[in-house]
């Protein structure tokens, strides 16, 4: 038995988070082999890997993933791993959805694990719409594969706080995309499907946040939102030790989340 560490983090851009120093005074790829995650997720990249440098397309120990959108400079996920899985699929079997670059699902000897950037609706009624359906759609295609035996972890940016406790202004944002009672709902849903947020497990307090706008200088005041998350499927929960959000990384409007699994195999 052995235990290891995930990381998943929304970085707004994996090409100006890579020239920041992000915490205590180390940039990217040095925080990276400071930490030493087993597997680090990350979501917006907003790159393709021929345009970035090496050292960011395969950090030294590590595989990666890319699944870039197709529109330039927008979304994106990657997965850095040390252990190569025994399987990668970035295809949610729907053309209306593979194009955005949202999923790298890579398949290891005790679970299989979900890199997601879900989308925003904040930008119009359709792009709700969009999001919605993509919900939905992306817990058939979980629910297929749990269906079938296997244990499921999900990670990423959910673009939703789940409850009031989960953003610091709930009245103020009733009527906000990230707040709407149809996408709480969703969640409410996701969880009666047999899955487990991590974070609120082991932790209930209020004041945790993920995110934070820049525009308001919110961080410093700690005025935020969790919207990042890491969800396993009830069937794991018991091998889950730890989860935990690392709000003194800098660098993105978001901060990384992480969760300590055991491993039986």
């Amino acid at each position: 038995m052995r235990e290891i560490t995930l990381l998943s983090w929304n970085v707004n851009g994996i090409r100006a988070v890579s020239k920041k120093e992000i915490y205590q005074g180390l940039k990217f790829t040095e925080w990276l082999h400071k930490t030493k995650p087993d597997i680090l997720c990350l979501q917006e990249t907003k790159a393709h890997p021929e345009q970035l440098e090496p050292k960011l397309i395969s950090p030294q120990g590590y595989k990666s993933y890319w699944n870039s959108a197709e529109k330039k400079g927008y979304s994106g996920v990657v997965t850095y791993s040390k252990s190569k899985p025994t399987k990668v699929n970035f295809s949610l079997n729907s053309n209306k959805f593979d194009s955005e670059g949202r999923v790298v699902e890579t398949e290891y000897p005790d679970f299989v694990l979900f890199n997601v950037y879900f989308p925003n609706g904040k930008a119009s009624d359709e792009r709700l719409k969009y999001k919605m359906t993509f919900y939905d759609h992306f817990l058939d295609y979980i629910n297929n594969l749990k269906e079938k035996g296997k244990s499921i972890i999900v990670c990423g940016d959910v673009n939703t706080a789940h409850k009031e406790i989960d953003l610091t202004h709930p009245k103020a944002n009733e009527k906000i995309s990230g707040f709407l009672p149809i996408e709480r709902d969703w969640m409410d849903k996701f969880f009666s499907n047999g899955y487990v947020d991590t974070f609120r497990y082991f932790n209930k307090d209020p004041k945790n946040y993920t995110w934070w706008s820049m525009r308001t200088r919110a961080r410093e005041r700690n005025v935020g939102w969790r919207l990042d998350y890491f969800f396993v499927s009830d069937d794991l929960i018991e091998q889950v030790t730890d989860a935990y959000i690392l709000s003194d990384i800098y660098g993105s409007d978001h901060c990384p989340v992480g969760l300590k699994l055991k491993l039986l195999s």
